[in-house]
């Protein structure tokens, strides 16, 4: 019987391989810094898992004929790791989350979605078109779909959805049948060094895509790498034009849209995207392209548009009322932030708008600092909270302060973890929002309760 064992096991692309190889008959184990929601549900589904960096914890199973043993480690982990350093001295297999991800791939259509923002919402969309159909899939997310509340679907189906990530190149190890790409904005600058060099990485995927197959890229994408030989391109918008776009756009209350989805082979008219926000519209627009592409009829696309309920981190609401509104939201990078509020701006016109901020890595806050500052000016109130390291060491003179001084908005204020509760309980929020990819996330329910009994909701 095969063995795996991973290290940084409780993220969500690590715990998504971890259930695969589970549910494949593996004996499965792992390590990570710190227990979560994540790690605690794995630990139900029979995963063992231990959190200290000590040998002695590895169980013994994994100890014994190397031979059987895979290791699965996600770039974050600390080249120095002492689990990882010596399962590299005993000669164990050891590869890269990306790499375990594109091995599994390789037996399936692969259809797979890649971009500096967008990537989850609009994967976890055509996982659900694709599951809702009857076409099925077995599909990897990098967030926790609110539809199915996992980010593994598991199928027999000959197809495979996969979220891929820019980050240290991971998507350089699929090669898919159809390939999605939303966006190729600057990121990842501690890894890429400039944009251009981004940019030269989404052309090296988008020549990945297999023969006959096709690319799915947004209008506003420029790609100038060598295509493989019949690979058909299609462009995509919401509503600027292209091979796949929306037409007849209404407004409808609540941020929603009505629209009609103009495809190569005709119009799908009263669609609608169960979730609000022009954004998710377009994601959508982007997931019905490479669903209708590979089979899926047009009814059943509607009607998977229409019963999409989102993922969770991704634009979340969890308190509407007319008193307090809370949404949590994963942005990280200037572009999310500035599109979560344009639409918040949208669904709840005239209300004020006070935002909780983590930056996420010492060198991000760095490289972005005046567009992240530009982006929360459109608060009407922000609280700071301190950067999440995630696998940097500080750098020098790079603190939340860096983004706070170069603010117009004059109602913020810096706070950190441990005043966060009190200081929302000291103001009167209309609406909340929380952005971040760091461990923000764990404020998701005390929040809820303390708005609960300050609104009385």
């Amino acid at each position: 019987m095969r063995r795996v064992y991973l290290i940084g096991i409780g993220g969500i692309g690590m715990s998504a391989l971890a259930r695969y190889y589970h549910h494949e008959g593996s004996v499965v184990a792992g390590y990570d810094k710190t227990p979560s929601r994540i790690t605690a549900e794995l630990e139900k589904e029979g995963i063992p898992i231990h959190f200290e960096d000590n040998l002695n914890q590895i169980p013994e199973i994994f100890k014994v004929e190397i031979e059987k043993s895979l290791v699965i480690y996600t770039p974050a982990v600390p080249s120095d790791m002492g689990e990882l350093c010596w399962f590299r001295e005993k000669g164990y297999r050891l590869i890269k989350r990306s790499l375990a991800l594109g091995e599994v791939a390789s037996s399936k259509r692969t259809l797979a979605v890649a971009g500096t923002h967008g990537k989850t919402s609009t994967s976890t969309l055509l996982a659900h078109i694709m599951t809702s159909s009857g076409k099925g899939c077995t599909a990897f997310l990098g967030g926790i779909s609110k539809n199915y509340h996992t980010n593994l679907l598991l199928s027999k189906s000959e197809y495979l959805v996969a979220e891929a990530d820019e980050f240290d190149r991971s998507f350089l190890q699929l090669w898919p049948d159809t390939a999605i790409i939303t966006s190729t904005d600057a990121d990842h600058l501690d890894i890429y060094t400039n944009h251009q060099n981004i940019k030269d990485a989404f052309n090296d995927f988008a020549s990945q895509v297999k023969q006959g197959g096709d690319l799915i890229i947004k209008t506003t994408i420029e790609l100038k790498g060598k295509l493989s030989d019949d690979v058909n391109v299609y462009r995509y918008s919401f509503n600027e034009g292209g091979d796949f776009c929306a037409e007849n756009i209404i407004s409808l209350d609540g941020g929603y849209f009505s629209f009609t989805l103009k495809y190569p082979k005709g119009k799908i008219e009263n669609c609608k995207v169960g979730i609000p926000g022009w954004v998710n519209v377009e994601n959508g627009i982007a997931a019905a392209a490479a669903a209708l592409l590979n089979g899926v009829d047009e009814e059943k696309v509607r009607d998977a548009l229409a019963s999409f309920q989102g993922v969770e981190r991704r634009f979340d609401i969890h308190i509407n009322t007319p008193k307090i509104s809370y949404i949590d939201d994963y942005a990280h990078h200037p572009k999310e932030i500035t599109a979560a509020i344009s639409s918040i701006r949208e669904i709840f016109p005239g209300r004020r708008l006070t935002g909780i901020f983590q930056p996420h890595l010492y060198s991000r806050t760095r490289d972005f600092a005046e567009d992240f500052a530009k982006s929360l000016d459109m608060l009407d109130e922000l609280l700071l909270m301190d950067i999440y390291p995630a696998r940097e060491l500080p750098i020098k003179g790079v603190t939340s302060e860096t983004i706070f001084n170069k603010m117009e908005l004059s109602n913020k204020r810096l706070v950190t973890k441990e005043n966060i509760l009190n200081s929302i309980d000291s103001i009167d929020p209309e609406i909340l929002i929380t952005f971040g990819a760091g461990d923000i996330d764990r404020f998701i329910e005390p929040i809820k309760e303390l708005l609960k009994r300050k609104y009385n909701v």
